[in-house]
């Protein structure tokens, strides 16, 4: 118990550090110094400076903020329809239906994330919002399938049958007893998403949509 508890505290410390240091970071970046090119770490530039003359470290106090705001948006969006979307496929006796809803998932999954962001940011000018709103639909597809997967095992054991033979509401079943059931797996699939849509957010930013 001991042990794990030493592992929960340093997995907390090591979400907590860079959390708080995209939250409080604008209020830490302070006034922006002179400008000069050194692409090396030294006095005054831990991580050196950019191409422009800016400070990297001071860049990265400014921009972090808003990187995982938009990054916590796109994850809670990809959940808000993976979910349901997978809860749906799971627990439909008609496989026709499952297969509808999973198969042009799949087809989607095939495209890399960043190219489908790239395409539609190349028809549209996207602000934090519509880029969220891209950054999360282009995680749902891997989501949904965590969610279909762990929810069709769940689906199987005799307690969902028991709350069908009750005459339990679909609702309740899907929410109130299976997705309960697999709500560790959501948690942890949560980091793999968010830590991929930090990706995303940052190389458009990076590329200036």
């Amino acid at each position: 118990m001991k042990r794990r508890a030493i592992g929960y505290a340093l997995a907390a410390g090591l979400i907590a550090v860079p959390l708080l240091l995209a939250a409080f970071g604008p209020l830490l970046a302070g006034p922006a110094g002179p400008r000069s090119v050194s692409f090396a770490s030294g006095a005054g530039h831990w991580l050196g400076t950019d191409s422009g003359g800016r400070d990297v470290w001071r860049q990265v106090l400014l921009g972090g903020r808003s990187v995982v705001l938009v990054a916590l948006g796109a994850t809670g969006l990809a959940y808000l329809v993976a979910v349901p979307l997978g809860l749906t496929a799971a627990l439909t006796r008609r496989t026709w239906w499952e297969e509808a809803l999973m198969r042009p998932l799949d087809v989607v999954i095939s495209v890399p994330s960043l190219l489908l962001v790239l395409l539609v940011a190349a028809t549209l000018t996207p602000g934090p919002a519509g880029l969220a709103a891209l950054v999360g639909l282009a995680a749902v597809p891997e989501a949904a399938r965590v969610v279909h997967a762990a929810a069709a095992e769940i689906s199987a054991r005799p307690a969902v049958e028991a709350l069908r033979i009750q005459g339990e509401s679909w609702w309740r079943t899907a929410f109130g007893y299976v997705a309960r059931s697999m709500r560790r797996t959501l948690a942890a699939d949560a980091g793999i998403r968010l830590t991929g849509a930090l990706y995303l957010v940052a190389t458009a930013a990076f590329l200036g949509i």
